[in-house]
């Protein structure tokens, strides 16, 4: 197991691991807005950059993203020197002045200095910071319903053509992953709608709560091998009902005396 220094302190990480993880596990605090842990490292966002050095390096150092960059033997990180802070404060600077009403960029910008976008203000605000944690979700569940599209000041998140994507199975990763609720939705006991589409919802055979909608259950179980190896059966009760199964079929713990 490498050992690494954080912010002065020791910390041994696992073999592959990056910056990022070995900072948490160390109760470092690196801010991101890109990153998730089920999900490939990404390195969008650009929030995570740290300073790394190392004893052989003669003083000099080396801004790197967190998140993707694995740690080394002897790797000595610094998470809060003045030349990350201002990288950071930067890229909130930025984030800020497409999302100015955004409450989470305000609140982030805010711990940075920045109350108020040093360059034009988006005028047509969006809550949308192009993290990409919305597709990339959807590509790794194996559907790609939604993509970055065009470039520049003009890119965004959409279906193809802008059209109700047929290959949405109304899952709601998308718009459980955004950090922002960026993505609306409705659902109710019947039906479900996201991106222009509505889907039927199924209900549990136990209790008759809707919790997932028919074509997920129908994509789980058309790619058992490629996801979930999930039969389609398993759909017909809701996770709280599954799990009161599960607990009936354990033997009665003795009670000691």
């Amino acid at each position: 197991m490498p050992t690494l220094t954080i912010n002065g302190k020791k910390v041994q990480s696992r073999e592959g691991a990056y910056v990022l993880e070995a900072a948490r596990q160390a109760g470092v605090e690196i801010p991101t807005l890109c990153h998730f842990e089920g999900l490939e490292p990404w390195g969008g966002c650009r929030l995570c950059q740290v300073q790394i050095t190392k004893d052989g390096w003669d003083g000099w150092k080396k801004m790197v993203v967190g998140c993707m960059f694995p740690v080394e033997e002897g790797l000595i990180v610094l998470t809060e020197t003045d030349e990350v802070r201002e990288t950071r404060r930067v890229v909130l600077d930025l984030l800020l002045a497409r999302c100015p009403d955004t409450p989470l960029i305000r609140t982030m910008a805010k711990e940075y200095g920045v109350e108020r976008t040093s360059y034009v203000s988006n005028p047509e605000p969006t809550d949308c910071i192009l993290c990409s944690l919305c597709t990339r979700v959807c590509d790794h569940i194996g559907v790609s319903a939604i993509s970055t599209a065009d470039r520049g000041a003009g890119k965004e998140i959409a279906p193809p053509f802008h059209e109700p994507p047929a290959a949405c199975i109304g899952c709601l990763a998308c718009a459980e992953i955004c950090p922002t609720d960026f993505i609306p939705y409705t659902t109710s006991h019947t039906t479900r709608s996201i991106w222009g589409r509505e889907f039927e919802m199924l209900r549990c055979e136990d209790c008759g709560r809707a919790h997932i909608t028919k074509a997920q259950a129908e994509h789980h179980a058309a790619n058992r091998a490629e996801t979930t190896d999930v039969p389609q059966e398993w759909f017909r009760y809701c996770d709280s009902c599954k799990r009161k199964q599960q607990a009936s079929r354990f033997p009665a713990v003795p009670q000691l005396v």
